[in-house]
């Protein structure tokens, strides 16, 4: 590279906060690590896939079992992994428990990565 051309980005557009512009704080660091973590599995991501696609805007536990093909212990198990991410949030309703995607925490992820 030149000493013309450079990759550095203009200072106006580091004060503006972009997410390509700001190095993450060690902090942030963690914070993605654990959602990456969440999101590394397979069962994870389609469950995660289940979940925001609903129509109705959340899910039953008991719902998800059939469509992964997985134990209920396993699928408990990977929503508990979900929801510590904080990419899904729970609530207990008599002995089930529905889980809904949480659209800031995805939004914060994502612009993460833009």
């Amino acid at each position: 590279m030149s000493a013309k051309t450079s990759s550095a980005r203009p200072a106006s557009k580091v004060c503006c906060g972009t997410a390509r512009d700001i190095p993450l704080s060690e902090r942030d660091a963690d914070d993605l690590a654990i959602v990456f973590a969440a999101l590394s599995d397979p069962v994870r991501l389609r469950l995660l896939s289940l979940i925001s696609s609903s129509t109705e805007g959340e899910v039953c536990a008991c719902d998800l079992v059939p469509p992964l093909g997985k134990s209920q212990p396993t699928v408990s198990h990977h929503l508990k992994i979900l929801f510590e991410a904080g990419l899904v949030a729970r609530e207990k309703r008599g002995v089930w428990v529905w889980y809904r995607a949480v659209p800031k925490r995805l939004e914060a992820v994502a612009s993460r990565l833009r």
